[in-house]
C-alpha cells in the first residue's frame, strides 16, 4: 500500500473510532477526494517528508505544525460548505489546510500572522496552482473583513475563547470551527453555528491538542492589543 493510500485508510480508521463524538460514520465525499488530491509532502520541511503521510501532525518551523490528517479532514467536513462558498481559515500555518479547502469551496481566503510561514505558504500554493487561494500576513483574531461574510471559518489554532470578530464575520447559517481551550493545555474542537436569525449555539466536538492561537504582538489570544 502506497503512503498516500495508508494515509486515507488511517483517516477512516480514525473516524470509525470517533465516530460516536464527531456524529458522522464517514466524511463526504468531496473532503476524502480533496485529501486524496493534495500533495501533502509538499507543505512539510525537507527533513520531515518522510512522515508526511503519517496520520500526525510534523513540525513546520515557527515553533508551528502542520495538522495531522485525520483532523484537517475532520475540520473540513465539519464546516458543511458546498461548491460554491467562500470560506475563512485562520493560521495558514503550511498551506496544507487552506489547499484541502480551495478542493471543497469556491474561494478561501487565509490569514497567518507569523510573516515567514505567510511568504512560504503563499509561494508554495501559488507553486502548486491553487489559484482559488488568497492569503494575508496579519492578525488572524481579527479575520479578513473587507470579504465578510463567510460561508464559513476554520482555525488552525486554539483560542482560549471564541473571537466575536469571527463570529461577526459569520454568514447566517454558517459555521466556525475552531479549538478552543488553554495553550499547550486541555482543548476542545468546537462548532459554533450562526442560525439564519442572528442567535449563535456552540458544540463540542472531541478533544484535540493545537498549538495557541498567537497574536500579532506575540501575546496569546487572551491577551488584548
Amino acid at each position: 500500500m502506497s503512503n498516500q493510500l495508508q494515509m486515507i485508510s488511517d483517516i477512516e480508521r480514525e473516524v470509525a473510532y470517533t465516530q460516536h463524538m464527531i456524529g458522522r460514520s464517514a466524511l463526504s465525499g468531496a473532503v476524502m477526494q480533496a485529501i486524496r488530491e493534495v500533495p501533502r509532502e509538499a507543505f512539510v520541511p525537507a527533513a520531515e517528508r518522510r512522515f508526511a503521510y503519517d496520520n500526525g501532525p510534523l513540525p513546520i518551523g515557527c515553533g508551528q505544525t502542520i495538522s495531522q490528517p485525520y483532523i484537517v479532514a475532520l475540520m473540513t467536513d465539519l464546516l458543511e460548505v458546498g461548491e460554491d462558498a467562500v470560506v475563512l481559515e485562520v493560521g495558514t500555518g503550511s498551506g496544507y489546510q487552506a489547499a484541502v479547502l480551495s478542493r471543497v469551496v469556491k474561494r478561501v481566503y487565509s490569514v497567518e500572522v507569523i510573516e515567514t510561514l505567510s511568504l512560504q505558504a503563499t509561494e508554495t500554493l501559488q507553486k502548486l496552482a491553487y489559484e482559488n487561494v488568497s492569503c494575508r500576513h496579519a492578525d488572524g483574531y481579527h479575520g479578513w473583513p473587507e470579504h465578510a461574510p463567510y460561508d464559513g471559518i476554520l482555525v488552525t489554532a486554539a483560542a482560549v475563547d471564541v473571537p466575536a470578530p469571527l463570529v461577526d464575520q459569520l454568514k447566517p447559517g454558517a459555521r466556525l470551527v475552531i479549538p478552543v481551550g488553554q495553550p499547550y493545555g486541555y482543548q476542545d474542537l468546537i462548532v459554533v453555528e450562526k442560525s439564519q436569525t442572528g442567535e449563535v449555539s456552540e458544540k463540542t466536538i472531541l478533544g484535540v491538542a493545537f498549538v495557541p492561537l498567537t497574536r500579532s504582538n506575540n501575546h496569546f489570544s487572551q491577551y488584548p492589543e
